[in-house]
């Protein structure tokens, strides 16, 4: 049996692992639980009532957290010449085309998201093997395959996901930073599950929601009750 860590135990001793918490009190509880010298980040977990396999109930979409998820993204952008100055005055953290594709090429990936035009997207077709498995391959239906490069730019700057269930049926992602306020982690937790309820599959049956629970990168998980789904 391993060991539990005593940062862990120390959590575990402010609340019982297996009680269900409204969004509000498990907001406060995971900054009382995280005990890491960093700013750990904030996840969520929501396993669905769906089955991947089944292509009428893939849940995947974006979402815009009003909060950020408080991490910087380096922003690549892969454009035509006469594009090349919005990006940069959008703030685009890397701006290019035909160098940025061969050092790609090459295994190349410091950057967290590409975004690129419409009609570039053949020249990138060469990439997905490096792009793909790494979750990097622009796409239209997350907003990162536009012409209008500075909404782009803007959206995940300022705190733009996308998410997709995987193949357990379960939804992961980053909902913030420990650092921030108890209400700034609900608000964006309630974003992202108001987000995932209404891209319900309609060939879903039973319940949809099965288990939702947040934890930091260093923290056991908390359990949310399930009812606040009916109240968003």
């Amino acid at each position: 049996m391993s060991r539990i860590s005593k940062n862990i135990k120390k959590g575990l001793d402010r609340y019982k692992i297996d009680d269900f918490h409204s969004l509000k009190n498990a907001s406060e509880l995971i900054k009382e639980i995280s005990f890491s010298k960093f700013d750990a980040s904030v996840d969520m977990d929501i396993r669905l009532g769906v089955d991947p396999k089944k292509a009428d109930q893939m849940v995947r979409g974006v979402v815009v957290l009003p909060h950020g998820t408080g991490k910087k993204n380096k922003v690549l952008i892969l454009c035509n010449p006469d594009k090349e100055k919005e990006a940069k005055d959008s703030g685009a953290d890397l701006v290019g085309l035909d160098e940025y594709i061969k050092k790609i090429e090459g295994g190349w990936t410091d950057f967290d998201i590409i975004i690129t035009q419409p009609s570039l997207m053949p020249s990138l077709g060469k990439l997905g093997k490096i792009l793909g498995p790494r979750g990097l391959m622009p796409n239209p239906k997350s907003g990162t395959v536009t012409d209008d490069l500075a909404k782009a730019i803007k959206e995940v700057k300022g705190g733009k996901i996308d998410f997709k269930v995987d193949k357990s049926g379960i939804i992961h992602s980053s909902i913030g930073k420990v650092s921030f306020s108890p209400i700034k982690i609900e608000e964006n937790a309630s974003k992202l599950i108001d987000s995932i309820l209404k891209l319900k599959p309609a060939s879903t049956k039973g319940i949809y929601f099965k288990s939702i629970s947040i934890s930091s990168t260093m923290s056991s998980s908390i359990k949310i009750d399930k009812s606040i789904v009916n109240n968003l």
